[in-house]
């Protein structure tokens, strides 16, 4: 294989970071796409991110290195760079899920299942001709707000549209991958394809002993790595250590899931004619588990008191995905009210991933959860989105 060759050309590091911050979440969600639906196309395009990744690190640090002159520069950009390193790693782990596809690696299917309802599930839908999508943009559709889903990718006839914004038009046709809640599933997949969703059942390996708790452990370290994600960058956003020390303690508490695993495969291997059909379990398991070493990383740079360079909190502002801080006052219409009966993923598209209530937190709230007058919830998603939960978390005016 030839060396790739590297031409610098000045960027912006606000632009860059805020690049690789976008890349790397988009290539974990293409990457769990990939494996759960056995599709090799979005396994390559995942491994072809990972090389943007490598080119745009390697701009970071050439950009740091060039705007620096006294070590308290170089003490500020410290930060910049530390945070750019994880989200690389990130893309590194998104890279080695993608690979189970490409190295036929075995999954079982009670698994593919599984993470299709997850927290943050993916589901793909094709949009039928008499589908109220066919010939409009998705900022026309809103589907974050309509159904709390999100498309990441778009497959046309052999082209692939990744990434694509408010500007692109679907067609008939088109294969869309979105990412959101599980309940906006069947709203989303109706909306494209005017038939009613039906869940996939399946009848359970009897060969591969106690593989549900197997199946609960890695969806439990997928939405858990997501969530790291999402809680660091919160951490470094509003400069928070309690944030950050919650990211420190799930990644522990991976490690522990991680080692469980592997004691049930190497338990289970036992009682298997075939090995290979475990691998992709390991591998996955680990690769969650680095994702989550990763968050840690993010979440570090609050918790060793590194200054937090404005960089970084303009790179997590202009993300395509944002993360938004509302407190919920008395006269709030949400108040008493559980999340379940908000349906605030599908009525707003934003994913509330912590609330500060009084001096505690509570991470990733239930559907059985009650929004308290004073709870600050942190939430992510679309920018129209965060308009949407404003609006609807606002006081009313008496008439």
């Amino acid at each position: 294989m030839f060396p790739k060759e590297f031409r610098y050309s000045p960027r912006n590091l606000i632009d860059l970071l805020t690049e690789m911050k976008d890349t790397s979440e988009l290539m974990v969600d293409l990457a769990y796409s990939a494996m759960v639906y056995d599709d090799e196309d979005i396994a390559e395009e995942v491994l072809n991110l990972e090389d943007k990744m490598d080119t745009l690190d390697y701009h970071m640090k050439m950009a740091a290195m060039l705007s620096t002159r006294r070590v308290d520069e170089a003490e500020e950009l410290l930060g910049v760079l530390k945070v750019a390193a994880s989200s690389e790693n990130i893309s590194n782990a998104a890279g080695d899920i993608a690979k189970i596809v490409l190295m036929n690696m075995g999954i079982p299917m009670e698994l593919k299942v599984a993470l299709r309802e997850a927290e943050e599930t993916i589901v793909r839908a094709t949009v039928a001709a008499e589908s109220v999508m066919a010939g409009r943009t998705l900022g026309d559709l809103e589907l974050d707000i309509e159904t709390g889903m999100w498309v990441i990718a778009i497959r046309r006839s052999e082209d692939w549209i990744y990434d694509p914004d408010k500007e692109t038009r679907i067609r008939q046709g088109d294969v869309l991958i979105a990412r959101g809640h599980d309940e906006g599933v069947p709203l989303f997949f109706e909306m494209a394809t005017t038939r009613k969703f039906i869940p996939r059942e399946i009848e359970h390996d009897k060969g591969l002993k106690d593989l549900e708790h197997a199946v609960d452990i890695i969806v439990d370290m997928k939405n858990m790595s997501e969530l790291s994600i999402g809680l660091a960058y919160s951490a470094i956003l509003f400069d928070n250590e309690d944030i950050a020390y919650e990211v420190s303690a799930l990644e522990s508490e991976m490690d522990s899931m991680k080692y469980e695993l592997q004691h049930w495969v190497l338990e289970t291997a036992k009682h298997v004619e075939d090995v290979n059909t475990l691998r992709g379990i390991l591998h996955l398991a680990s690769a969650s588990e680095a994702i989550s070493d990763a968050a840690y990383g993010i979440a570090d740079t609050v918790l060793r008191d590194i200054e937090l360079h404005p960089i970084i909190t303009l790179a997590v502002r202009n993300s395509e995905e944002v993360i938004t801080r509302l407190q919920v006052e008395k006269c709030s219409p949400i108040v008493g009210k559980t999340f379940s009966e908000l349906k605030l993923e599908t009525e707003t598209g934003l994913h509330v991933m912590a609330i500060k209530r009084a001096e505690r937190w509570v991470y990733a709230p239930k559907g059985n959860t009650v929004v308290q007058a004073g709870d600050m919830l942190i939430a992510r998603g679309s920018r129209i989105g965060e308009g949407a939960l404003i609006e609807m978390c606002e006081c009313k005016l008496r008439q």
